[in-house]
């Protein structure tokens, strides 16, 4: 009898109660039974084996440590302090802005202040930024565009949103909203910004659980969304941050984001990564 041991080296529709995946362990016995040469396929499912995610965080941790030591101390530390503040609690959804400067800045503001998502709805205007404004905070920050051609963008985007868990506000300049200094914050946020002419559109007033004013008592009544982004902001994450509600990231997002903003500040970070994985295999 002969035994042969190896990984799937791709996914396989096999009838049974388990899914075969690349990379899961199996062996071929080669038998001979009355002259015949029979293969009998079979499974190491062993129980006590880490699972797939358990082995993709064991090496995803490997590998930080491993690029820690291209990181300045100064710039590890700074990192750790970003990750301790960092949230998705809290996000903005920035809909059809077609001012470079106005999105860009509005991206800037809320990578400052510690969100890592905004959502981009381009239905009418395409969303494009402006270096200079931008000051790189694109780089720190996940921006997940809405922009398929006839597709409701907007109603999809806030159907995300509210399976995730947030609550979904419009802002308007109508006074018979809630004050952003008032808006309910016990379970996460999204605040939707419109357009710069027009506001927020139909279909998100129409989807929106909360209208969101910020009050004023000028004769304009009117803020740039930039400015409008900056005190909404403020005004929120000091309340959540003050208070006890869950709004850090999990661990493995923050173990997730070390690496990614490690790869970020080392020089040919793709190298070395590559050197390590062929190293631990």
């Amino acid at each position: 009898m002969g035994l042969v041991t190896g990984n799937l080296v791709q996914n396989y529709n096999f009838p049974g109660p388990y899914p075969l995946r690349f990379g899961t362990k199996f062996r071929i016995i080669i038998e001979t039974v009355k002259g015949r040469r029979l293969l009998i396929f079979s499974l190491l499912l062993d129980p006590m084996e880490p699972s797939s995610q358990s082995r993709d965080s064991s090496i995803r941790r490997e590998l930080t440590n491993h690029l820690a030591q291209f990181v300045s101390d100064h710039k590890r530390e700074f990192i750790e302090r970003v990750l301790r503040n960092r949230t998705r609690y809290v996000t903005v959804v920035l809909e059809d802005i077609y001012q470079s400067q106005n999105a860009s800045a509005v991206l800037r503001t809320a990578e400052c202040l510690g969100l890592q998502d905004i959502y981009i709805v381009e239905t009418r205007s395409s969303w494009s930024t402006n270096k200079q404004v931008l000051k790189g905070a694109n780089k720190w920050i996940q921006v997940l565009r809405y922009r398929r051609r006839q597709t409701n963008n907007i109603g999809q985007c806030i159907a995300d949103l509210k399976q995730k868990g947030y609550r979904v506000g419009i802002t308007d300049p109508d006074p018979d909203g809630v004050s952003i200094d008032a808006v309910p914050l016990d379970q996460p946020l999204a605040i939707i910004m419109g357009n710069e002419k027009h506001g927020v559109s139909l279909g998100a007033k129409q989807e929106a659980d909360i209208k969101i004013h910020i009050p004023m008592t000028g004769f304009t009544e009117s803020l740039n969304i930039s400015v409008s982004a900056a005190i909404s902001l403020y005004s929120v994450l000091s309340r959540v941050r003050a208070s006890d509600l869950p709004w850090q990231l999990k661990q493995d997002e923050v173990e997730e984001l070390r690496v990614q903003w490690y790869k970020k500040v080392i020089r040919n970070a793709e190298l070395i990564e590559k050197e390590f994985m062929r190293a631990i295999q």
